[in-house]
């Protein structure tokens, strides 16, 4: 393999969590060498990676460098910190943020990044953690989509579905209209799964129903099945989380001069769950935080506490 051959299987990934770590795992799967890093002592060696000591060092040994990140906040001293992306990329490196960030911040980076000759791709996510380890991700993108083309061979394991959205922030915008839509969904269906337990109703029976009906959506057809056996699917996405991407929707349709007149139902849901204790878990627990307030009611048993 000739050095330049050698410098296209490589990739560099910073923040290897629950769903970072998946997708770096697919990657090295693919025969892809990948450079990490995640504050997280062992993060990188878990999901075979090289680790490196900082996001600078995994951009001086990568060209196309992903980042799976919580949030803007996070983002920003990654991309341009002293240590950061940045400090280490030549001219002709691709970022790609795969986080849920503020479209606001993702396109003043992409500015900064191509002051410096630095491609930066938003690149959304939605599918997840069972979609990360099965490599059937969907990414919605925004920024080149000549540097997107570009890294096709890098999205290839990780992705079933790429979709270019337009310009810078496009990816990042479109990742953030989903995460509402999902937030209201699992947060109206976690609702209506503990009215029909205290109804007395076969929940397994009330999602065949619903599914074959105008109530159907992501949270009865994959969530629920799971959840009204037992199963959270724990490792993806936390309340705590959620409810910043309902706040980052909030901000982005305000920007945008649309009213926000459903939202108070999914920050009323995931603050409750928050508030209970359940913040730091998937966010499918949000059925237990109303079922709590209805009296301990778990959708999983037949016994209403």
């Amino acid at each position: 393999m000739t050095g330049q051959e050698q410098e296209r299987r490589t990739v560099g990934f910073v923040g290897l969590g629950n769903m970072g770590g998946r997708m770096a795992r697919r990657l090295v799967d693919a025969g892809i060498e990948v450079v990490g890093f995640d504050p997280r002592p062992g993060a990188a060696e878990s999901v075979g990676a090289t680790p490196a000591a900082d996001p600078a060092e995994v951009a001086r040994r990568a060209r196309v460098l992903l980042l799976s990140l919580p949030d803007s906040h996070v983002v920003e001293p990654v991309v341009r910190g002293a240590d950061g992306l940045l400090a280490g990329a030549d001219a002709g490196a691709t970022i790609v943020d795969l986080s849920t960030a503020a479209p606001s911040s993702t396109t003043v980076l992409h500015a900064e990044a191509a002051e410096r000759g630095v491609e930066y791709l938003d690149a959304g996510i939605s599918g997840g953690a069972a979609a990360a380890e099965k490599g059937t991700l969907t990414i919605m993108v925004g920024g080149s989509a000549e540097a997107l083309a570009g890294i096709g061979w890098v999205l290839a394991p990780i992705a079933a579905h790429v979709h270019h959205m337009g310009a810078s922030g496009a990816g990042h915008t479109a990742k953030l209209l989903n995460n509402f839509l999902n937030a209201v969904s699992l947060a109206a269906t976690a609702e209506v799964m503990v009215a029909g337990r205290r109804a007395g109703l076969d929940l397994v029976q009330l999602l065949e129903v619903l599914n074959t009906s105008s109530g159907v959506n992501f949270a009865t057809q994959n969530r629920f099945p799971h959840i009204v056996r037992g199963d959270y699917l724990e490792g993806g996405l936390t309340g705590r989380l959620m409810t910043k991407d309902v706040g980052l929707y909030v901000d982005l349709v305000g920007r945008l001069g649309v009213p926000s007149l459903n939202a108070a139902g999914p920050l009323a849901s995931f603050g409750l769950a928050e508030n209970l204790g359940y913040g730091d878990q998937i966010s499918n627990r949000v059925v237990d935080a109303i079922g709590d307030v209805a009296g301990g009611v778990r959708v999983h048993d037949q016994t209403e506490g």
